[in-house]
């Protein structure tokens, strides 16, 4: 393998580290939580919304820290992977020393903050990366980094089934092999720290004051949500509209894997005929294929793997363009980036804890029952609108959005 090769592949190791402690946490942890402790879905959709409060105020000073920490930035990233793994190990791996509902929220903060420290620098050192790979290096790096972050979204979502077949407590093993993955990920990333990053304007001022990337935040944002209506209802999805427990760990490989193959190709397709026209194309295709999740009822699995793999393959298109769209923005009016990118996470956490804050307690005075309560029809109902509903109207808002972007570029 080329040196190139060799330092690609830490950028997507590194990927899958953070993919690991991001969607998974958000299909598993509430209902492990729920299974395990009791908690209501109603109290964890709270604490996951106050959770992301705390980031309102944590993402901007975690991006002013990483730009100040930018000549130290290999020492602050190994602490960060650190916490990320204490955290992990005490979420799962570990019997809650206080009230189950206040350590998830302790444990969870400290995966979140260490999270969003690492996810900045890491994509403000990809700005500074981009530069140095030949052509249209944004894409380049935004393939493999984002192909190393669907399989570790892959992984980390079917692992704690798959070890369910062999131990008794998954959920333990799962948080080992994440804090091994943390070790593995800070290593082999150790030497892509050196560089600083580009000298230039920086600030989350002149990010705010470029109409093109707040726009490109606004889509964020508005892209996001989606993902977060159907990670955080997953698992419900699955065990009560379509009546297939025992799927969920297949069924979330399809998804995944699928997205992870497409992703190559996505990042070539946009190099060939353009970000904005390939992304376009891939949102409404997302939407034509995930839009038959409304028609599904119990015992329609086959059918739902069918959307499943489809559906995934077109969301890699966003996970693999849209930031890279981004990146390349933050290169003319930010260099730096650190700030930029503190921005961007935030936007696009805060639907996850949007999403649960509201999705979760309406679901619960639906009369919707986890487990072995009897959930009534209409929360059924109401599960699948929220589901399969919600995420397509919002994708049609995020290509109207594009256009504009695209237009404002343009100009």
């Amino acid at each position: 393998m080329t040196m190139a090769r060799r330092s690609l592949a830490a950028y997507a190791t590194f990927a899958a580290l953070l993919a690991a402690a991001g969607l998974p946490i958000y299909i598993h942890a509430p209902k492990f939580y729920v299974d395990t402790y009791g908690v209501s879905l109603g109290a964890l959709g709270l604490a996951l919304f106050g959770l992301r409060l705390l980031d309102v105020v944590q993402d901007p000073a975690l991006g002013w820290l990483a730009e100040r920490l930018r000549h130290r930035r290999g020492q602050a990233v190994a602490l960060g992977c650190g916490g990320m793994a204490l955290g992990m190990l005490g979420l799962f791996a570990v019997a809650p020393m206080l009230p189950p509902l206040v350590w998830f929220a302790l444990m969870l903060a400290l995966v979140f903050t260490s999270f969003s420290f690492l996810t900045i620098c890491f994509y403000a050192q990809g700005v500074a990366k981009a530069a140095t790979l030949p052509g249209q290096g944004h894409l380049i790096l935004a393939r493999w980094r984002e192909t190393g972050a669907l399989l570790g979204v892959c992984i980390a979502s079917i692992t704690p089934v798959v070890l369910g077949i062999w131990m008794n407590a998954p959920f333990a093993g799962f948080a080992l092999g994440f804090a091994a993955l943390a070790l593995v990920a800070a290593l082999v990333m150790r030497g892509e720290w050196g560089s600083s990053g580009i000298a230039g304007p920086s600030g989350f001022g002149v990010v705010l004051g470029d109409a093109p990337a707040r726009m490109l935040l606004l889509i964020a944002l508005v892209n996001a949500a989606p993902v977060a209506i159907t990670s955080t209802l997953f698992l419900f999805y699955v065990e009560l509209a379509l009546q297939a427990t025992g799927w969920e760990g297949p069924l979330l490989l399809l998804f995944f894997l699928s997205a992870a193959c497409a992703a190559p190709l996505w990042g070539k397709l946009a190099e060939r005929f353009g970000s904005y026209r390939t992304l376009t194309v891939a949102m409404w295709l997302g939407i034509m294929t995930f839009g038959g999740t409304l028609f599904l009822g119990a015992g329609d699995l086959w059918q739902f793997g069918l959307i499943c793999v489809a559906s995934g393959a077109v969301l890699s298109a966003d996970m693999t363009i849209l930031p890279a769209i981004f990146a390349g923005r933050l290169a003319i009016i930010a260099p730096a980036a650190a700030q930029g990118f503190a921005l961007w996470s935030f936007v696009s956490k805060f639907t996850l804890a949007l999403a649960a804050v509201v999705l979760l307690p309406l679901l619960q005075g639906a009369g919707l029952q986890s487990g072995i309560g009897q959930s009534s029809d209409s929360a059924i109902n109401l599960l699948i609108i929220f589901y399969a509903g919600i995420p397509c109207g919002l994708k049609v808002i995020a290509i109207v959005l594009l256009e504009f972007v695209k237009q404002l570029e343009a100009s």
